[in-house]
């Protein structure tokens, strides 16, 4: 049994870019944990309702994947580029180490939303083998409607070295990742529920298998 960790600078980027393999760490005995990199607030133009919505979407998504604690960090959504990065790192760090993770799993650096380049950089940080012993495989995932929108010239692109089965999980992805209502919508939209089947059977073709999500290992100790 491991502790599983996954960074998400906003709910709903831990489904959409690893759903299928929490789903499949929890069935196999891992205990999950997740931890959001940032909140919506009634003072930054969100109405009430949104915000209630919101804290009810992340209750019901835990209790669906049965994680085994999350946290929500209390930066606004949209600002983490205005956050001194040591004060985000040292939040970071303390979920880190009070769940002491084997696996963590953060979002791709180039992604075009500028809240995910943060939290990768803070929680790369988080990862140092001799302050956080614990850490021995760290993996990036991809993310609809952010990666494959990212327009660095000087990136090669998202490439995998991972790939997970999640045949029997893709499903169940789904299901969950439909409470984010708000966050869907009909295809040609990136986050359509087309749109995750066809990227997880891309994915599976890549892999021999019906259904998979990949990842970029940027550490694995063994």
């Amino acid at each position: 049994m491991k502790n599983i960790l996954v960074i998400a600078p906003h709910p709903d980027d831990e489904t959409l870019g690893c759903g299928g393999t929490l789903l499949r760490h929890i069935n196999e005995g891992d205990r999950v944990y997740w931890l959001i990199g940032t909140t919506i607030k009634e003072e930054n133009g969100f109405s009430s309702d949104r915000v209630n919505s919101r804290k009810k979407e992340i209750k019901n998504v835990c209790e669906d994947y049965e994680f085994t604690s999350y946290r929500q960090l209390d930066f606004n959504t949209t600002e983490l580029d205005q956050v001194p990065r040591n004060e985000l790192i040292q939040e970071i760090s303390k979920y880190v180490n009070e769940v002491q993770p084997h696996t963590i799993y953060i979002p791709y650096r180039n992604d075009i939303h500028s809240d995910h380049a943060q939290i990768f950089d803070a929680s790369v940080a988080c990862t140092k083998s001799f302050r956080y012993p614990f850490v021995k495989k760290v993996c990036v995932y991809e993310t609809l409607s952010e990666t494959e929108f990212g327009m660095r010239l000087d990136d090669s692109g998202f490439k995998p070295n991972m790939w997970v089965n999640i045949t029997d999980y893709l499903d169940r992805k789904i299901e969950i990742m439909k409470i984010f209502e708000s966050e869907l919508g009909n295809h040609p939209f990136p986050r359509s529920i087309e749109n995750i089947i066809a990227l997880a059977k891309l994915r599976g073709s890549t892999a021999n298998t019906d259904a998979a999500e990949c990842f970029v290992i940027l550490k694995e100790i063994l």
